[in-house]
């Protein structure tokens, strides 16, 4: 196994620690909203408002399950169309009240269902890419483990992206990358390898701003060893971000993302 597939094997554990428990040990007074207004609930998208040292800030994120039965009740961590358009609910009422939102992101990608097509999953993340690139309040994402396509991006559009050292973002599984391009799923590590999915090869492409380590007995048993890291960067950061005046926040993260990758001719 090569190192970025063992990195895949890391971040799709079952014991990795889900959104839930890094709110609870980064923020305080965490009260969570549900709904999108318009259908239901998704138990894959979890959000609402905390205070992180005193200042109230909107937290949302993609929820996954340490067993069967958490899992069916988030989908595996798969949102629907509804938990997008949760999401994007909770960040325009932050943008209402000026609070910084925070994401976490943590998922193999939006789901796939007949449903969740009929329901507008295309249209709800197309949305949520429209609306946060023109949020108008302080945004920061993490990725804490796998980030799947356009459902982690529709909670990336972000001023800075943080990364755990294990964590992932592409365009695909490296199964699928096999599958689609020589249609050969055993050549799964040369694909993953290609892909520079990874928080090193990302932070090189400036997709990623920052890597948060992760300790060696493995980040389920010592989560606080990464999340005192997450806060460190919090108070730096965040300080930052909401001294911007609106225009300079909005200039800053247009540029962030027009920087993205070389162009060769």
């Amino acid at each position: 196994m090569n190192d970025t597939m063992r990195k895949v094997a890391i971040a799709r554990k079952i014991a990795r620690p889900n959104t839930k428990e890094f709110i609870e040990d980064i923020f305080e007074d965490f009260l969570e909203f549900h709904g999108d207004r318009l259908y239901a609930d998704d138990g894959a998208v979890i959000g609402g408002i905390a205070s992180f040292e005193g200042i109230p800030v909107t937290v949302v994120g993609i929820q996954k399950g340490h067993d069967l039965e958490e899992n069916v009740k988030c989908n595996f961590g798969q949102p629907g169309p509804e938990g997008y358009r949760k999401a994007l609910r909770l960040m325009k009422q932050a943008e209402k009240f000026k609070r910084p939102v925070i994401t976490f992101i943590n998922t193999a990608g939006a789901y796939p269902g007949i449903g969740a097509e009929e329901r507008g999953q295309g249209e709800a993340i197309a949305r949520n890419l429209k609306e946060m690139s023109d949020l108008k309040t302080p945004v920061i994402s993490i990725f804490t483990g796998e980030g799947g396509s356009g459902g982690a991006l529709a909670l990336a559009v972000a001023d800075t992206v943080w990364m755990l050292e294990n964590g992932l973002f592409s365009v695909l599984s490296p199964e699928g990358f096999a599958s689609i391009l020589w249609r050969d799923s055993s050549r799964v590590e040369e694909a993953a390898a290609l892909m520079k999915m990874t928080a090193k090869d990302l932070m090189k492409d400036h997709v990623v701003d920052r890597i948060f380590y992760e300790p060696k007995e493995g980040i389920e048993n010592n989560l606080k060893f990464t999340t005192d890291q997450i806060k460190d960067a919090l108070r730096e950061t965040l300080p930052e971000l909401r001294g911007l005046s609106i225009e300079g926040l909005l200039g800053r993260r247009y540029k962030r993302f027009r920087q993205y990758g070389e162009f060769m001719e």
